[in-house]
């Protein structure tokens, strides 16, 4: 299926025929990062194709203004090898961006087998550790003895973390990967803060109100959140929303109930723009176990929210530096996160720091590092 999205743009004198590409669309950091990715390249005058694997039951794919969508409907990587051969012999990209390693390593079999001449730029979102392993003879240690076959032809590969480089040079043998961030301060993004909200949690604020995202998962840590209202409701009023929706939902309002929180902690479920939310609080929690690098992290920050963190691997901590943009606290430790939220509402980061912090995540500054580490 091939979608035309977008109004007219203005042809760039350097144009170029790039490829975005993404297993798979859902409510999701990678592939909403992959857009916003395709979205920026078009805005900069390139001729973007945006391909995905599969969109997820239930998901509706957004405007994505000025970019092709080609649509595989193909549910599983490994099936969209012959497509992708297909697809580089008959558009000739002179540049594929891809992301995830299994997409990465069937990326860069489709270019070897199809004989492409285009850059091709594969970017890690998660831990090594999530996806190889040295154990003899599993499904990971086949997928890293696959990667080093189709690593050499590799003309970038890319980490989203600079954690994340570290952990890859102790996985693979000398190994190109360098940090490039994700696009998360955008022009479309910026249009999404300031949208109206209608929740009297967020119209009638009248005491700290905290927000927290992501998929209700055990590697997101929300019981510990959840514990940790119960700790700040000791010393003053607050409210937390947490939104998304995930297999943990109705452990989590157990809970809820249990600790006799049912007027402090709401769980909003999914929304399509959080962003606007966002901006309307004041305190951004991740309580995540690991992470690549957190995306809403960032985009809380640039909402305004002064982010408390977990000391997780990997990404919190190069992005708020210390003390520096926000307040790390340790892992399952809801006192000590419960501490600081109690900081962060004290003392507040200002709002030029954070927009220092999230400078790196701009348009223009990820794409000149892209362009440049390709040698474009």
């Amino acid at each position: 299926m091939r979608l035309k999205m977008g109004r007219d743009k203005q042809v760039n004198e350097k144009k170029m025929k790039i490829c975005v590409i993404t297993p798979v669309f859902g409510i999701a950091g990678v592939p909403l990062a992959q857009i916003r990715f395709a979205r920026a390249l078009a805005a900069a005058g390139h001729d973007v194709d945006l391909v995905i694997g599969q969109i997820n039951h239930g998901c509706k794919l957004p405007i994505v203004e000025d970019v092709n969508v080609l649509v595989l409907n193909k549910p599983r990587v490994a099936l969209m090898l012959i497509p992708v051969i297909r697809y580089l012999k008959e558009n000739n990209p002179a540049v594929v961006f891809s992301a995830e390693d299994h997409l990465n390593g069937t990326v860069l079999l489709a270019a070897i087998i199809s004989g492409s001449k285009a850059k091709i730029s594969g970017s890690s979102r998660v831990p090594p550790s999530d996806t190889y392993s040295n154990i003899p003879f599993t499904k990971r240690w086949i997928q890293k003895l696959f990667m080093r076959v189709v690593m050499p032809r590799a003309n970038a590969l890319t980490c989203v973390s600079k954690d994340m480089v570290d952990q890859y040079r102790c996985v693979f043998k000398s190994p190109p990967h360098t940090c490039v961030y994700n696009i998360v301060n955008d022009h479309n993004s910026q249009k999404k803060l300031i949208e109206s909200v209608d929740d009297t949690w967020f119209v009638a604020k009248n005491e700290p109100l905290i927000v927290a995202a992501g998929t209700l998962t055990q590697r997101k840590g929300f019981p510990d959140l959840i514990l940790a209202m119960k700790e700040l409701t000791k010393l003053r009023k607050a409210k937390l929303v947490i939104f998304g929706e995930g297999p943990m939902r109705s452990e989590l309002q157990v809970l809820i109930d249990e600790l006799d929180l049912g007027s402090v902690v709401k769980l909003f479920g999914h929304v399509e723009n959080p962003l606007k939310y966002f901006s309307r609080a004041d305190i951004f929690v991740l309580s995540s176990y690991a992470e690549g690098l957190p995306n809403v992290l960032v985009e809380a920050m640039m909402c305004g929210c002064t982010p408390v963190s977990t000391d997780c691997p990997t990404g919190p901590r190069e992005v708020i530096q210390e003390d520096k943009y926000g307040y790390l606290v340790p892992l399952r430790n809801p006192v000590a996160m419960a501490a600081g939220i109690e900081k962060a509402i004290k003392s507040p980061i200002p709002m030029n720091l954070l927009q220092e912090a999230i400078k790196p995540f701009s348009e223009q500054e990820v794409i000149e590092r892209h362009f440049d580490i390709l040698g474009i």
